[in-house]
């Protein structure tokens, strides 16, 4: 019994210092989302599906996520529509269970949707490009983009000399830091047993090996018995600085008394990295109270493919300012660097002492933090002041000493 009125006496005084806790901190959350959306423009909406170009095989349809951006500090009603859409398809933007024509994104948010294309009978191989609009509910703000679909023939195959090498999947993409592998079936039709040597033809400083099916080791022949197959796989490690596009690469198997090769493929999509920090190193910088102090900090990228509409953002003390300069980056090839200065003013009403500000750096795909340590000191006309203060006072003992000496 003493038991359950000693809980029930934590759970009463729990109460009060929930709503106290309630009370202070949705305050402070509430006031660092106004300071963030005081660095977004006005308004600005995005649409951008997370692969421009698809390679894919006859017959097959083709879903893409797409994410719908606002960019800006009110919320957004936005319009959504499939334009150009080839002869023979059928495309249009949806959710999980239904078509959708528009959307609502909050400020500095995003929303996920999926962007469809089915292909008719009659679409044969090809390359079909489609464009997504986004228009805001009054018109006045518009942002599109493209989705390039390649359509290859369902099964790429080569019979020469009694050899037969097939494969389901001769076409695969992803990013330029991937490894790909590919499934290949080989077939002697010849009516005795041989040794097959293996060996391709790819990019400049790609890695291309040979390994058996569900293995790890990497071997460069292959035994095959008389009229029978056997499965293989092809693993390819692209070159690291290999910029976006199409890589063909071709496979050979043969023997002595046979011959047989295939045409694979493989679509980058670059990588998209960003490497941001300062030139000696150094990430603190001393500031007085209300005054500007600069530091300079450079962007570069890293990966293999361009980044575009770079933009930054600061997470700072409330009251203090942050300015970039430039405020943003059109457009970054890979490999380049771009220095950006930026300019801190503490609030006049800092308190001395040390701080953090957060610096965001936010690409296409990717985003990069630099975090800084901002020493606050308080002016000199203070020090000044205190100096003038004690010269007085060691000239007022002066002044007494010698009146009371002469006493």
């Amino acid at each position: 019994m003493r038991g359950k009125q000693l809980g029930f006496f934590l759970l009463i005084c729990a109460i009060p210092v929930f709503i106290l806790f309630t009370g202070i901190l949705s305050p402070l959350t509430q006031a660092f989302g106004e300071e963030k959306k005081k660095d977004l423009p006005p308004r600005g909406i995005s649409v951008s599906p997370d692969y421009t170009g698809i390679v894919t095989k006859e017959g097959d349809d083709v879903s893409i996520d797409l994410k719908v951006y606002n960019k800006g500090r009110q919320d957004e009603d936005i319009d959504l529509s499939v334009e150009s859409i080839p002869k023979g398809w059928d495309a249009w933007i949806k959710t999980y269970s239904f078509g959708v024509t528009g959307v609502h994104v909050p400020s500095d948010d995003f929303k996920s949707l999926t962007f469809q294309a089915d292909p008719g009978k009659d679409v044969g191989p090809g390359k079909y490009t489609f464009v997504v609009k986004a228009q805001t509910a009054d018109g006045r703000l518009t942002s599109s983009s493209k989705v390039t679909i390649v359509v290859k023939k369902k099964e790429e195959e080569k019979k020469i000399k009694g050899l037969e090498i097939t494969t389901s999947y001769p076409v695969l993409q992803g990013p330029t830091d991937a490894k790909f592998e590919f499934s290949l079936d080989v077939k002697s039709k010849s009516d005795k047993d041989a040794i097959f040597n293996l060996s391709a033809q790819g990019p400049e400083n790609w890695e291309i090996n040979f390994k058996p099916a569900y293995e790890t080791k990497y071997i460069s022949s292959l035994r095959i018995k008389a009229n029978m197959s056997q499965t293989m796989a092809v693993e390819v490690k692209p070159y690291p600085f290999a910029e976006p596009g199409k890589y063909p690469i071709k496979v050979m198997v043969e023997s002595p008394d046979a011959h047989g090769e295939v045409d694979l493929m493989v679509v980058l999509t670059g990588t998209y990295k960003l490497e941001t920090g300062t030139a000696d190193g150094r990430l603190s910088l001393n500031a007085l109270q209300g005054k500007p102090a600069n530091i300079s900090f450079y962007v570069k990228n890293s990966g293999s493919a361009a980044q575009n509409n770079l933009s930054f953002l600061s997470f700072k003390p409330e009251n203090w300012k942050v300015e970039f300069k430039p405020e943003k980056i059109d457009i970054l090839p890979p490999g380049d660097l771009q220095q950006v200065e930026a300019t801190i003013t503490p609030s006049e009403q800092a308190l001395v002492g040390d701080y953090s500000v957060n610096l965001s750096i936010q690409g296409e795909k990717t985003t990069q933090n630099l975090e800084l340590r901002v020493t606050v000191r308080a002016s000199t006309a203070w020090g000044w002041i205190g100096i003038g203060i004690i010269i007085l006072v060691i000239a007022g003992l002066v002044v007494m000493f010698i009146k009371l000496g002469r006493r």
